[in-house]
């Protein structure tokens, strides 16, 4: 099973954004968080800026929407040149029809739930989708701690996504990822890691993934 990290530029230096993105080019997807300051309480990127995100960054990057109406918006963020895209479950009003315009716009679809939504609530899709992202923390902010009980909800996609034929989701989880929990959160089963602080506040982020990275592998 591959492992893969994910550098979130919500907890990086936006103003010397660019040179941040430099710094963590040994990841294998760059995190891009979007708020829009109604399904969360934070706002970051507009649309415009994360072109220009999308467009600079030399490592591909997996677009994490954290907005109210994703079922007409995500496809644009496709469009805009993401890797993946993923939206959150309990802002769609139709995930199917939301996935099924992602698939066609070309790219990698992703659903999210937040700690307080049950993994039952979302399993049908996974079929459907090319990554679940458990979130460990309450969507908005950087900087939480990490929610140790939504680790059953990991365990428990996992098996499920070992039940599949023909398909592996990626199971990512976002939320207080560091030294001191990525190893528990790999042994629960995710696959991909999306880190904000533990990176970008250590004084040597390629080496802080290098570490993480080495603590994730099965």
């Amino acid at each position: 099973m591959a492992t893969r990290i994910c550098p979130s530029i919500l907890n990086a230096d936006h103003s010397r954004l660019f040179q941040e993105i430099d710094q963590v080019l040994s990841a294998d997807l760059l995190h891009l968080d979007v708020m829009d300051n109604r399904f969360v309480p934070n706002q970051t990127f507009s649309l415009n800026e994360c072109r220009e995100i999308i467009g600079y960054s030399r490592i591909p990057v997996d677009t994490h929407l954290m907005i109210a109406d994703p079922d007409e918006k995500a496809v644009l963020y496709a469009e805009a040149g993401s890797s993946s895209v993923t939206f959150h479950f309990e802002a769609s009003s139709n995930p199917t029809n939301t996935i099924a315009q992602l698939h066609n716009s070309g790219v990698r679809v992703g659903l999210a739930v937040k700690p307080k939504t049950t993994f039952e609530a979302i399993e049908k899709f996974l079929p459907d989708i090319d990554m679940l992202l458990i979130m460990t923390v309450e969507p908005g902010f950087g900087g939480q701690a990490f929610m140790v009980d939504q680790l059953q909800k990991v365990v428990q996609a996992r098996e499920a996504i070992s039940k599949l034929v023909n398909k592996a989701p990626w199971l990512q989880v976002d939320g207080g990822i560091s030294l001191d929990t990525i190893a528990a959160a790999a042994h629960a089963g995710a696959d991909t890691f999306v880190a904000g602080s533990a990176i970008y506040k250590s004084t040597d982020p390629k080496d802080m993934i290098k570490k993480l990275r080495e603590l994730a592998l099965p």
